[in-house]
């Protein structure tokens, strides 16, 4: 069966790494990670390489009035389609200054979509990221104001290790708002299970008996968070 990492698709960019002599690879504060001309719109803190300190992972999103566009559709009328990106921050135990362990630019979608006018913003509208007993977690929230009665929910737990971030867990949800019908499955890539749940409600009314299947999944490598855009697909 066939994932889509993110429910709506978005142009695909190019991957930054810390490696490259166009970013900023050490600073003494948050700040000095923010190119000009770039906000923050979401930060989580913790401790995510098990060195004791509290590292932070943000959000930037570009703030360039060329990237506003009428919407004479359906929707929102004005569409925001500046760029996202994520960064990930290792702040050192000594000094205190922070270092850029990834920035993926792929990945974050913006707060609209031209593709679909009525999508809400992924991200802010009761999506997210955090940091949970050490992993990344970052959640996209799907509702769109027309044209369906669908919603739900996309979820990424990543862990840092061998350098990298590897996806350790993948959640998807879906929900019908007018029967209250809700799927939901779960893949967890450390112990090659995957749950699926059909015939759940989330009507108070309901009397919904759920079922969940459980089924092991194939895998030789961890997907990184590096590789991943907003198009590709898991399949298991």
């Amino acid at each position: 069966m066939k994932y889509l990492l993110l429910i709506v698709a978005f142009s695909t960019c190019t991957v930054i790494f810390a490696q490259s002599n166009a970013t900023v690879k050490n600073a003494k504060t948050i700040d000095g990670f923010i190119p000009k001309g770039w906000k923050q719109i979401a930060s989580a803190k913790s401790d995510l390489n098990k060195d004791g300190t509290e590292d932070v992972a943000i959000v930037i999103e570009n703030t360039d009035s060329k990237n506003f566009v009428v919407n004479e559709n359906m929707g929102e009328r004005k569409l925001n389609l500046n760029p996202r990106q994520l960064l990930v921050l290792f702040k050192d135990k000594i000094s205190g200054n922070y270092s850029l362990a990834i920035l993926q630019d792929s990945f974050i979608p913006e707060e609209s979509s031209e593709e679909d006018p009525c999508l809400a913003d992924p991200l802010l509208q009761d999506g997210g990221i955090a940091i949970k007993r050490g992993t990344l977690v970052i959640d996209f929230h799907n509702w769109v104001s027309c044209g369906s009665y669908w919603a739900g929910h996309v979820t990424y737990i990543f862990r840092y290790q061998e350098g990298s971030f590897m996806l350790i867990g993948y959640d998807t949800s879906e929900y019908n708002r007018a029967t209250g019908e809700k799927n939901k499955t779960s893949i967890n890539f450390i112990t090659k299970k995957k749950s699926i749940t059909t015939g759940d409600n989330i009507l108070a009314d309901s009397n919904a008996k759920p079922k969940t299947v459980w089924k092991d999944i194939s895998i030789t490598n961890l997907i990184r968070l590096e590789d991943l855009n907003r198009t590709a697909e898991i399949e298991y």
